[in-house]
């Protein structure tokens, strides 16, 4: 609820549409995430994630992601973000949308990361988390660009990426688990987005954490 929690105005900040609310989990939500990744996010003979967070027996899966969670909230700063979105149908968690920049303020460059619970795979939810981040980004912090990237096998994220827009914008080697592994990077543009963008999207509470985005001059 908005004016909730004032010391750390972050959690006033949220995103609705007609499908979810994405926005930062409390404390008291910690459990419910664990146990949604618990249930599954993708096959187990797959790994689609740079870091292999899903790999790890579940009570220290469990801990990584509590640290996870409360590391980018301790590391907040205006030159280095990372907001950590959940997304909510009905109140329930159904995955994670993340928005990360460095030197926002003049690069307006942000990237993403997402994992959707497999319970919720292949019903257009996480194109819509995409899409309420990059209204975030792109209707209230001004964004310029948006940057993804994804293994090539990745078909779900790719196709994501591709169906809202974003351009290949290069590729890249990485190791995945012991072997290596192709990723394709992609890119959106503020004029593709702006071509696209719905209006069927809800940003509240972002008045009150602007400064923490962009700094007290550029928020006004």
């Amino acid at each position: 609820m908005p004016g909730r929690e004032s010391f750390w105005p972050l959690f006033d900040l949220a995103v609705r549409t007609p499908r979810l609310e994405w926005r930062l989990p409390r404390e008291e939500e910690f459990q419910g995430l664990v146990d949604l990744a618990g249930r599954g996010v993708h096959d187990p003979e797959t790994m689609p994630f740079f870091v292999p967070w899903t790999d790890l027996p579940t009570a220290q899966r469990a801990v990584s992601s509590a640290q996870y969670l409360w590391s980018h909230r301790a590391n907040w700063s205006v030159d280095k973000w990372t907001f950590t979105g959940t997304a909510f149908v009905d109140g329930s968690p159904i995955g994670m949308q993340d928005l990360e920049a460095t030197n926002f303020r003049i690069t307006r460059s942000v990237e993403s990361g997402s994992w959707l619970g497999r319970a919720f795979q292949g019903r257009g939810l996480g194109r819509e988390m995409r899409e309420a981040m990059l209204h975030l980004a792109f209707a209230g912090l001004a964004a310029e660009e948006a940057l993804s990237g994804a293994f090539e096998d990745n078909d779900a994220s790719i196709a994501t990426s591709r169906s809202i827009g974003y351009r290949e914008n290069g590729e890249s080697r990485m190791r995945r688990r012991d072997e290596c592994a192709r990723t394709i990077r992609f890119r959106l543009d503020r004029a593709t987005w702006e071509s696209r963008r719905r209006d069927d999207v809800e940003i509240v509470g972002l008045d009150s954490c602007l400064h923490m985005f962009v700094g007290p001059t550029l928020a006004g």
